[in-house]
């Protein structure tokens, strides 16, 4: 049998003092642990509002760019083409503001593994007009590019996606005003409000590209309208730092030396809880009351949507989260399902994101969890 070439993904999850602290990642290079040219993406969750005016997202991926380019050979403005960058703002409560480095490699000779592993595919679309975020332009170009991120992945089955994570853009005034001066109408001229629609709109471009919607299904009144089609897999971030959507697809490929798995679920609500415990027994056999030392040990990263129900209501009984004009609903939803989830696992540096819109059932959301397998389990 000839020799072929497999691809080993390596996570590893950083803490950091505030959106600009690298040392952690820095002494991890220096020792030889991570190669920077084997950085094919990180995900950070920065301590900002998660609003429009969350400028620790692109401090965050500034910090990276500088730190990443002499190492590529390249200007700090070069490395976003190179690297997936994806920040999220909004570490209330108690989650960690840390940072997931995905690192990629190739390894030669036959599959090491009987078993699927977690395997990372990355994409870009290209730039979008004010006037296409939030609507069907934004849905189509997702859609190519989660295709795109799969093959860059090497993963053919749709079934063995698990977790797709969109950074998109939004509207500002000037994005807006520049619309209307050549006479085309931006989706909103909130700037707001063009987060959950560049959301809404990117996730269920995911939501085609993976066969869980039809694409007559959707068309631009669809977005923010029908929240009854959403995709069980996406996971949306929108920001000021960028003018389109990077897409990174994390899932399971045959043959793959990564020793990690990954696997996801639903929480059906802010508080479903028993959802998480019911993937981590089923898929992975650990109950986190009896076997949390061993979670501690394993899992290396949870990523979930927070959505404070539309309805104004969990399990029938009313919440105000909606209601609050000082705090905005998807900082209540982050407080929330943060604590929810590090109840359950055990840890606090979870990838929690606000804002939800089309990304799992109304009020709920994906989660995805990322563990290291067991050393009996290496076969």
């Amino acid at each position: 049998m000839n020799p072929t070439r497999h691809q080993r993904v390596d996570v590893f999850r950083i803490g950091c003092s505030g959106p600009g602290d690298l040392s952690a990642a820095r002494s991890l290079i220096d020792a030889g642990e991570l190669a920077p040219r084997d950085i094919v993406a990180v995900m950070g969750k920065t301590e900002g509002n998660g609003c429009v005016n969350d400028y620790t997202r692109e401090y965050a991926a500034q910090a990276w760019c500088q730190l990443l380019a002499p190492h590529l050979g390249c200007a700090p403005a070069e490395v976003e083409q190179r690297v997936a960058l994806v920040m999220s703002g909004g570490t209330e409560g108690v989650l960690s503001p840390h940072f997931t480095v995905f690192a990629r490699r190739w390894v030669d000779g036959a599959p090491v593994h009987r078993m699927k592993r977690l395997a990372i595919g990355i994409a870009s679309t290209r730039d979008f007009a004010p006037e296409e975020i939030g609507r069907t332009a934004q849905i189509d170009a997702t859609a190519q590019a989660v295709h795109a991120a799969m093959a860059d992945a090497g993963i053919a089955d749709t079934a063995d996606v698990h977790f797709v994570q969109v950074k998109c853009p939004l509207l500002t005034a000037v994005k807006v005003n520049e619309a209307l001066r050549r006479g085309a109408s931006p989706v909103t001229r909130d700037s707001y409000e063009s987060m959950g629609c560049s959301r809404g709109a990117s996730a269920l471009g995911v939501a085609l590209a993976l066969g869980e919607l039809a694409r007559d299904a959707v068309d631009d009144a669809t977005v923010l309208a029908d929240p009854t089609l959403f995709s069980s897999r996406a996971s949306a971030s929108a920001g000021i730092e960028l003018q389109g959507n990077v897409v990174i697809v994390l899932g399971e490929a045959a043959g793959a030396a990564s020793p990690f798995v990954i696997a996801h679920t639903v929480m059906r609500d802010a508080v479903d809880a028993a959802a998480v415990r019911t993937l981590l027994r089923e898929r992975f056999g650990l109950d986190p009351d009896r076997d949390a030392e061993a979670l501690a040990a394993r899992l290396v990263s949870l990523l979930a949507k927070a959505e404070a129900g539309p309805d104004g209501r969990v399990r029938g009984q009313r919440h105000t989260m909606l209601n609050d004009s000082d705090i905005n609903a998807t900082r209540h939803a982050r407080v929330v399902v943060g604590g929810v989830l590090a109840s359950a696992v055990g840890q606090t540096a979870l990838y929690v994101s606000g804002g939800a819109e089309h990304q799992g059932p109304p009020g709920g959301g994906p989660v995805a969890t990322i563990l290291r397998v067991e050393p009996e389990a290496v076969g």
